[in-house]
């Protein structure tokens, strides 16, 4: 392997603590590959045979998974990687627009790096965030609302190598080798900044809360079905979980 003893040396600890989190060795890939990720900047052949020797895998069984998430890099990465949602609600209000105007400003298309090696675009199918709609994320960290002339920008503030803060969520977006590590399980203490949600996405339930609506209590089934196979006979009783 191409690692330096060094490097191979805190690979080796740091997966041990993510295989120690689970009962079967193999289900640790996903942060695994993360892991990798944060040290080569993407899933490198190094990083496959790393994961395949730790885990007991064969390099085929961990490409396999590395190809099929997108989140996984399989050559290298900008520094930043920045998702323009164009899904259906992010195009509607915008998000195509956004895009074209982006890539033409950065000269690159979907999965392609600037030649500085600082942004990685991407175009998403969704970022979850319908909300705040048109929403771009950099690292996974959202900006809201976000129009083809401050996406542009916020790709030059990037690649200028300024300090961008996201619209929600940490104080501050790190670059995407520190991010993977994140995503592999180890915390980097800036879970708590910034707000988690804001007055969009706490629209329904400030709503529910004006109007006195609430889901509808289920109470939790308890006991055996019978022996035919038909669970009808089971019980319930207040409190059961």
């Amino acid at each position: 392997m191409a690692y330096s003893p060094e490097t191979l040396e805190q690979l080796r600890t740091d997966a041990a603590a993510i295989v120690a989190r689970y009962p079967q060795e193999r289900s640790a890939l996903l942060p695994m590959l993360h892991l990798v990720q944060s040290v080569d900047g993407f899933v490198s052949p190094d990083g496959v045979t790393f994961c395949a020797q730790t885990l007991g895998l064969s390099t085929a069984e961990v490409s396999a998974v590395a190809t099929f998430y997108t989140q996984y890099k399989r050559h290298p990465n900008g520094e930043y990687t920045v998702g323009v949602c164009t899904n259906t609600l992010c195009a509607v209000m915008g998000g195509d627009e956004i895009w074209e105007a982006v890539s033409e400003h950065a000269g690159v298309g979907h999965d392609e790096t600037t030649d500085d090696g600082k942004v990685t675009l991407e175009r998403i199918e969704c970022n979850a965030a319908c909300d705040y709609a048109p929403v771009v994320m950099v690292n996974w960290e959202f900006f809201d609302n976000q129009t083809p002339q401050s996406t542009c920008g916020l790709v030059d503030r990037l690649r200028a190598g300024e300090a961008v803060r996201p619209t929600r969520g940490a104080d501050e977006v790190v670059d995407f080798r520190a991010m993977s590590r994140v995503l592999a399980g180890f915390e980097d203490g800036r879970a708590d900044e910034g707000p988690a949600a804001g007055p969009a996405t706490l629209a329904g339930l400030r709503l529910a809360r004006q109007q006195g609506w609430a889901a509808p209590a289920v109470p939790a089934r308890t006991g055996r079905p019978s022996s035919d196979g038909d669970s009808s006979t089971a019980t319930t009783s207040p409190g059961s979980t």
